[in-house]
């Protein structure tokens, strides 16, 4: 593995910030072969982040492309035919990475020989209360059932783009990314497993992710991941699984369960159960009660929001007969 090279492939949109701290944790890892491409996604004026790769350009092999915006998945594939590494590993803009984690990597490679990877994401001790309540209904097997990359699950791994490795080859023959403006990354994932490629989950390769920051816009994240998630089984109809159901049936049975309260109000006791729950594992795991309170409120939205656009994705996609871009014509960053 001496003679391998990493090529880390970064789109960003106005995060210039971000991508300064990304930049700086790569700049403290334990091995050094690898090169960054910045790909700016058509940000506007005075949030463009070349002045933050000029920062680094003495301390990184990188280099920095703005292209009109056009997702991300247009502008990692962009990068990807910038990049001259072996393997390329798409990172969010919004991960910072320990400093074992290329040394992991390699390890990783060198064990597996895989053809595609990824690794899990954590919250560091620097992130807000927010930010870590938000990482816990994001990787918590109460909530998502485990299948971004935990101990237990209830569907296999699938690589996502904010920690996902793929072979130079692997990635050329199966054209990168598709067109789709969300879920592209689960997309590609699919299309690796399909063609018989090996994949596997390298656990020692982790990132700080710190996802998004406010309630409202980790709503709106959920919620088209939700609508995603039809989207993709209109192209894949066997990559629908019953975990992929379950905010759905959530949000029905709060309905159903609001609805009970009109004749008793023990009929929230499910509510209050799952609530406790989850304070109680959030609040262990974070050793803050207030964290777990917080998690409470996470949780709740992103099986809300997962849930929300799912059942919207199937109203417009198999009742009205919309297409696959109709949910996001306008910018999802924003």
């Amino acid at each position: 593995m001496n003679t391998t090279m990493l090529s880390l492939i970064v789109p960003v949109y106005e995060r210039p910030q971000e991508v300064k701290e990304l930049l700086d944790s790569l700049t403290k890892q334990t091995r050094k072969e690898f090169e960054v491409i910045i790909v700016e996604d058509g940000s506007g004026e005075g949030k463009i982040c070349n002045y933050v790769v000029e920062m680094y350009t003495e301390n990184l092999s990188i280099a920095y492309y703005y292209i009109p915006n056009g997702g991300p998945g247009k502008a990692r594939n962009y990068g990807a035919g910038k990049a001259e590494g072996d393997y390329f590993i798409v990172l969010d803009s919004d991960c910072i990475l320990p400093p074992n984690y290329i040394e992991s990597v390699y390890e990783e490679l060198e064990r597996t020989n895989a053809d595609a990877f990824g690794g899990p994401d954590r919250a560091s001790e620097n992130f807000t209360d927010v930010q870590k309540a938000i990482n816990y209904s994001m990787t918590s097997f109460f909530t998502t059932g485990g299948i971004r990359g935990g101990k237990k699950e209830l569907d296999k791994f699938y690589p996502r783009s904010f920690n996902m490795g793929i072979r130079r080859s692997v990635y050329e023959h199966l054209g990168g990314f598709s067109k789709m403006r969300f879920g592209e990354d689960i997309d590609f994932s699919i299309r690796i497993y399909g063609a018989g490629y090996k994949v596997c989950l390298f656990s020692p390769s982790w990132v700080y992710h710190k996802r998004r920051t406010g309630w409202k816009k980790f709503f709106k994240q959920v919620y088209n991941s939700g609508i995603a998630r039809i989207n993709l089984y209109k192209k894949y109809p066997q990559s629908l699984k019953p975990v992929h159901l379950l905010p759905a049936a959530f949000v029905l049975g709060v309905f159903v369960l609001l609805i009970g309260t009109l004749f008793c109000w023990w009929s929230l006791s499910p509510l209050l159960l799952y609530a406790v729950l989850v304070c109680a594992d959030s609040g262990l795991k974070n050793k803050s009660v207030k964290i777990g309170l917080l998690s409470i409120l996470a949780s709740y939205i992103q099986l809300t929001g997962y849930g929300c656009g799912f059942i919207s994705g199937v109203w417009n996609r198999f009742v009205l007969g919309k297409g696959e871009f109709a949910a996001f014509e306008s910018n999802f960053y924003k």
